[in-house]
């Protein structure tokens, strides 16, 4: 499709979409709205944008100037991180945990308000009208398998960066290929034999690795996809009350496939780096 002008996307071409035989809803795939610097900026961008800007400006005005002695909006968000701290520093241990955070309470807070922001009015209504079809002008972000996507390398980046850097290719080799069997115990023969099942063990553990990409960014996606679709679906049916109940549950399974995606980051981490003894120690300073 041709890239729209930002003029155009602008334009009183807006409109609600009606039922009148056309795609209602969250269409599959991303639409270009304009081009910025010869780069076409897509619905699903702009609303990644907006979100994060909306983070940024949030905690900035609920925060200000930190204070030792936090004041109300201080205290909230240093009591809703704390609350993730705790929640996620058995999985990824107390020397991976400070490391970490930063990484993993953006992925839950970034998530969880483009998981909403479907819910906001005229996100995944709000259309226009281009060589006869009707487009979303703007859609929830992880309701584009792009935006999943590029959420799932960035956490398999990260993993990438902390196995390597606070447990080592050694670590990570051992945890995969290694025989964990006491060969003092089972004696040398039986050791041998383990060896093998351990490396084709291994063999599938790294496929299983590769696969994380496709279903980290599948699970948000058709969650999210499939979720704003269902309200639009049940708004045609009996508008109002039951798509204000589905609206609900999306709340809430927005907050859980936030958390999930955050959890199986740290879970992957954790993994490998929480290991008493390793290197965390070693680069603890």
């Amino acid at each position: 499709m041709r890239p729209l002008s930002l003029i155009g996307f602008l334009a009183p071409a807006l409109v609600f979409a009606k039922a009148s035989g056309e795609h209602e809803g969250v269409s599959r795939g991303a639409t270009d709205l304009f081009t910025l610097g010869g780069f076409p900026i897509s619905n699903s961008i702009l609303t990644t944008w907006i979100i994060a800007v909306l983070i940024i400006v949030g905690v900035r005005l609920a925060v200000g100037t930190p204070k030792l002695i936090p004041g109300k909006g201080q205290a909230v968000v240093e009591g809703l991180a704390q609350g993730l701290r705790d929640a996620l520093e058995p999985i990824v241990g107390k020397q991976m945990i400070g490391k970490t955070f930063p990484l993993l309470c953006g992925f839950f807070v970034f998530i969880l308000l483009m998981n909403w922001s479907g819910l906001l009015p005229g996100v995944g209504t709000v259309k226009y009208q281009h060589d006869g079809h009707w487009l979303d002008a703007i859609r929830p972000a992880n309701s584009d398998l792009n935006t999943t996507l590029a959420l799932s390398v960035v956490s398999f980046l990260a993993w990438t960066y902390f196995v390597l850097r606070y447990a080592g290719v050694r670590v990570l080799v051992f945890d995969l290929f290694g025989n964990k069997a006491d060969r003092k115990e089972i004696g040398w023969g039986m050791w041998i034999l383990l060896s093998f099942i351990f490396l084709g063990v291994g063999g599938i553990e790294v496929v299983s690795i590769a696969f994380r990409l496709i279903s980290l960014s599948f699970r948000l996606f058709g969650n999210v996809f499939g979720g704003e679709n269902l309200i639009h679906s049940l708004g045609g049916i009996a508008p109002y009350v039951i798509p204000a109940i589905a609206g609900l549950l999306e709340v809430l399974v927005g907050l859980i496939q936030a958390f999930v995606f955050t959890l199986l980051s740290a879970v992957y981490i954790g993994l490998i780096c929480n290991h008493e003894g390793g290197h965390d120690e070693e680069h603890a300073h």
